[in-house]
Parts: C-alpha cells; structure tokens; sequence
C-alpha cells in the first residue's frame, strides 16, 4: 500500500497538482490574508481540468516535462500576480501582460515591491529543474514508472472538473468587487471570467454614439431629479462660466501627489510651502480623488483630458491609443489654441505615441527633448522639465497664441529617491531612510521645482494670462511599507487607508478669482467639465461627452473607483463606499470623521448610479472612431 501511495505522489500528473495546491494556498495568504475552503475547490477544480488538458495532449515520454512546464507557468504567474498585487493592490488580468515591456523603465519600484516570502513560489520550480538535469545526466528515472491512464478515464474527469469549475464561474461571474470574485473563483477561473467579459464587451459601431449619449442624459436627469436637483442653480448661467475665457492653461500633473502632505509640517518645515501660497490664490479642493485604472500616471493623463472614466482592465493609452479621443486638446484647437504636453521620459512609455495623438495634442516633448541631469531613474529632474517646457510655451505667449500645455512630473517617483545634495528637507530621526521620510522629501523637492516655474511664468509675464492647474495623479504611500496607524503618529494627523491613500489634490488657480477652499467631492473625471465652464466652452454644444461634473456648479456629486478598489466603490460628499459582493454586504466610511458608517442605506442610489454610468463610460470610449 505504501508502494503504491508512494508511487503515485511521484506521477507529474499529481506531484504538479500536489505542488500547485500548495502555492494556490500560498496565493491566498498573500493577497487575501485567509485560505477560504470553497476557494480551494475552486482552484482545484480549475487545476484538475487544466492538467488533465496536459494529460491528454502530451505523449507519455513528454509529461513530466510537460507538467513540469505546466507547474514553472502557474508558478511563474502568481509570483508575478502577487507582485503586482504588493504594489497596485489589485488581482491581475491578462492584460496587465500589455504592460511586460514597461517593466524596464520602473525596476526600482518593481524591486522595491518584492518580499523574500514571495519566493517560495519558485523554489520548487528551481529545484525540480535542478533535479531533472541532475537525472538527465545520470542516466536515471526521475518519475517512477507507472500505469499510463486510460485516455476515455482522463476525458470523463476533464468534462467533470471543468462541469465543475464553470459552476463557480457561473455563479460568481457577476460580482462586481474584483477582489471578492477573485477570491471566490480562484486565480485561474478568475483570468477565465475575465477573457470572457472581454469577448462580450467587444466594440460598439461608431452609430452607437446617439444612443450612448441620450441615455447619458437620462441617466444625469434622473439622478438628479432623485436628489433634488445635482446641480446648482435653475438653469441660469453656470457660476464663474467664461471667467477665463481665451486665458492659457497650464496643467500640472504631480507625481505620486497625496493630499495629506498638503499644509503638512514636519520639525517645523513646510513640506508644501509654494503649494501652500498658491493654494491662498486658488480654488483648492481638498477633498479630491484618484480615478484611474490599469495605465496609472497614463490613465490620469488620459482622465484629465477627455473626462472618461478607464475601463479598468487595460491602460486607456494602450487599449485605445488607436481612436479620436473627445478631450480638451481638440475642443480648445476649435478655438486656435495650439496644445503641448511635456514629459521627461520616452513617449513610447505606457504606449503615450499613442495615446498624445488620440486626444488630439498638437506636439509632445519626450526624453530627447531634455538634457538628463539624472535626477533618478526616469532622467531629468522637474527642474529642466519646466526649464525646456517654459521656454517653448513663452514663444507662443510672445506670439499672441493661445495655448494649453500639460506637464507630468516624475520627481517623486517611486520609490522616492532625491539626490543628496538636492534633497531640501531633513528628516527626523524616526522617519530617516523610511520609504515615508524620502516620500516627504521628493514631494518637497517636487514643490520646490513647481515654485521655481510659477516664479518663471511671472517674471516672463505670462502669469496673469494663464490658468493653473495642480493636481495628483496617484497615491505614493505604499500600503504594505506604511501601516496607517504609524503614519498617523509620525506626522500628527489620522491617515486612513483608503481616504487617505487615494485623496489628492486639485488646485486651480484663475486670473481675477479670489482663492477659496471648495469642500465639493470631485476626482479626475471633473477636470474637464470644471475647466470647461470656467473657458466659457459649452461641451454638449461642442458635441463632446463628459463622464464628470463640473465641480463649480455641482450639489451632489459621485465619483467612481475602481481597479484600485473593486467596480461599484465610490466617492460621494459625505462617504466612500466600497462593496462586497453586492450594495448590502459593502462597507462605508465616514470622509470628515474617518470613521465607519453603519447604516448606509440612503446610498443605494448612488451605487446603482455609478455602475450604470461607468457602464456607459465603456460603451462611450468602445464607440469611438479609429483615427
């Protein structure tokens, strides 16, 4: 009997299953901190049909390389999820693999992610290779041999598993929080649910257009009507609408940017201290927040600029770089404004080739464009970003041509590391070398840099002519290195972890308008329609959609969250809510208190709100046409 049990643990077939169980276990620990039995049977369900796959179609000489293929794939596939995970805090799908050849260019971050645990998803990967060659060389049998399975008997069980592996799918395929249906399918049927939603999805025929944007109206009229009116007003002229009409615009999108280190001091220095003034001469609304979805930096670009929320599952740069984007670029050209955008590392970074193009910018500025002072691992510092960006924005200005120009920064980049001799703050001992510490100190540096350019803009006279916007593009704090309960007692303020991780700031400063703190919610989505009143453009008139709200003329607003928080989270002026698998099981947080919200019932209209409207954001951005 002991032969026998023996012999068949040494079979690819279940040694491979043995072994990937095991990690799948591993899997769960890491991401979702729990080893759900249901899940279990769910991986191996999924596990059983994928290796009976390789039963049948490898030749019997062949499985063991086969299976052990098999085992190096998976294993290889969940090192990297959990990765991925450590550092964005979402499950991946296949199509972060449009992302493999960025991964070069953020080494540091990716390095800086990676814990020696997740390693033990490989050692036996390794080992077995080593082995393998080991016998190869000796001349000996590394699986014992065994009775070949009759084919009809590995059929029956392959139909059987994956009978059973598509039940879980069948039940769990609507969920809408990511993270639950991860954990309840499994990682395998997870991919497999979301190759599936991704063939349905497919495109929208350009005609679509007129549909999409009617039940966009009726969708904005009922919520409001459900609200008591969403906007402001009764129809009269829209506050501050054309206020800064045939002004220049400037958007500053600061990297990693989270809006606690806004008015933040630490041992008696200003972390912000040229934010802090210009905020006196802004609208500053601190209770903003990041919307974006797989393309990060390149999904805020994209969000800022054209007001559609991504879809999640793909960088919008690369999924829709190939279409005409509706955006501000294109609106403002009707106007003969000329529109640059200006970042220090190569276009081809997050497929921006593409995307620069699809919103309609009239020329971009990469790499070859800036001298590289090395400031960290992209290259050149914000500094010499604004140094070529300023002196190509003052030939226009001297010309009389209106223009919109956008500046991404990557000075705090993470992970955060400033030059020495540049590094203008000093850190108190407890946060010295801290990934916190040198987060304060590249935002400062980052602050200091955007002071030295307003600086310039004023002394070349272009600054009473010209709109300013500031906001983040992400948080920067990574979770697993900044337990919120430490942040909060380090810098004296209550850091929650997810409040406070995805709240950024917007700051807009406009000629003529005197500076006031704006309470309303609002995220990425609301930069164009608020920067659209404020230029006197009517985007409906223009035949533009807008996804956001403009937040000068808003009651009540909603702002979407999801990939970085599961489909169905949201953003309202009182709490952020995050579901389970539905409304009823979901969670909400109090956005003044920080605290827990027990009863949240009164919200159900907004989640129902903003699924349908991120639904129609997709069919929106799927029905437009390829340049």
């Amino acid at each position: 009997m002991k032969s026998i049990w023996v012999n068949s643990i040494r079979t690819p077939f279940v040694l491979t299953f043995l072994l990937l169980m095991l990690k799948m276990m591993l899997f769960r620990h890491f991401i979702f901190d729990n080893v759900q039995l249901t899940g279990l049977l769910a991986d191996a369900a999924a596990l059983l049909t994928l290796l009976c796959v390789f039963e049948l179609a490898v030749p019997a000489r062949w499985k063991p390389l086969g299976h052990g293929i098999v085992n190096a794939i998976v294993s290889v596939s969940l090192f990297a999820a959990t990765v991925y995970f450590s550092y964005y805090g979402t499950v991946p799908i296949y199509t972060a693999l449009y992302g493999l050849d960025q991964v070069g260019q953020i080494q540091d971050s990716v390095e800086a992610s990676i814990q020696a645990s997740y390693y033990l998803l490989l050692v036996d990967v390794v080992a077995l290779a080593i082995v393998g060659l080991w016998s190869l060389v000796k001349g000996t049998r590394l699986f014992a041999k065994h009775p070949i399975a009759r084919p009809e008997n590995v059929l029956i069980s392959l139909v059987a598993f994956a009978v059973i592996s598509g039940g879980f799918i069948r039940y769990n395929h609507d969920i809408p929080n990511e993270l639950v249906q991860a954990e309840s399918l499994g990682f395998l049927n997870y991919e497999i649910t979301a190759g599936y939603k991704a063939s349905r999805n497919g495109s929208v025929s350009v005609e679509a257009f007129a549909e999409i944007a009617a039940l966009h109206e009726d969708l904005e009229k009922s919520f409001a009507t459900s609200h008591g009116g969403a906007t402001k007003g009764n129809g009269d002229t829209p506050a501050l609408f054309g206020t800064a009409k045939g002004k220049n615009v400037i958007l500053i999108q600061m990297e990693a940017f989270q809006n606690f280190a806004i008015h933040l001091s630490v041992d008696g220095q200003a972390v912000t201290p040229n934010l802090n003034a210009l905020i006196d001469d802004s609208l500053y609304f601190p209770r903003f927040f990041q919307t974006i979805g797989q393309g990060n930096t390149s999904d805020a670009e994209f969000m800022s600029n054209a007001s559609i929320y991504p879809t999640g599952v793909i960088a919008m740069s690369t999924g829709y770089g190939d279409r005409e984007i509706p955006s501000m670029p294109r609106m403002l050209a009707q106007d003969d404004y000329v529109s640059n955008t200006f970042h220090i590392n190569d276009v081809s970074f997050w497929d921006r080739n593409q995307l620069y193009p699809a919103l309609g910018f009239t020329r971009y500025y990469d790499r070859p464009s800036f001298n590289n002072d090395k400031f960290n691992a992209f290259g050149a510092s914000d500094m010499e970003l604004y140094r070529v960006g300023l002196e190509k924005l003052k030939a226009f200005h001297d010309a009389n041509t209106p223009f919109y120009a956008q500046f991404v920064t990557a000075s705090s980049h993470h992970p955060f590391k400033v030059p020495k001799d540049l590094q203008r703050m000093k850190m108190p001992e407890a946060l010295e070398g801290t990934q916190l510490g040198n987060y304060l100190i590249s935002l400062n540096y980052t602050d200091y840099a955007l002071g030295e350019f307003i600086h310039n803009l004023k002394a070349n006279g272009m600054w009473d002519d010209t709109v300013l916007v500031a906001y983040g593009d992400h948080f920067g704090l990574q979770p697993k290195d900044n337990d919120p309960a430490w942040v909060s007692e380090q810098l004296g303020i209550t850091y929650d972890e997810h409040v406070s991780r995805f709240n950024i700031p917007l700051i807009i400063r406009v000629p003529g308008v005197k500076g006031e703190m704006k309470e309303q919610v609002g995220g990425q989505v609301d930069i164009v329609p608020t920067l659209a009143n404020l230029l006197g453009v009517n985007i409906k008139k223009r035949g533009y959609l807008a996804f956001g709200h403009d937040l000068l003329n808003v009651e009540h607003n909603v702002v979407g969250m999801r990939y970085y928080l599961p489909t169905g989270s949201f953003f309202n002026n009182d709490i952020l809510f995050v579901p389970g698998k539905g409304f009823d099981d979901g969670t909400a947080i109090d956005l003044k208190t920080l605290q827990q919200v027990t009863d949240f019932s009164k919200y159900r209209n907004d989640y129902e709100y903003m699924l349908s409207l991120l639904k129609l954001s997709d069919q929106y951005a799927q029905s437009l046409p390829e340049r």
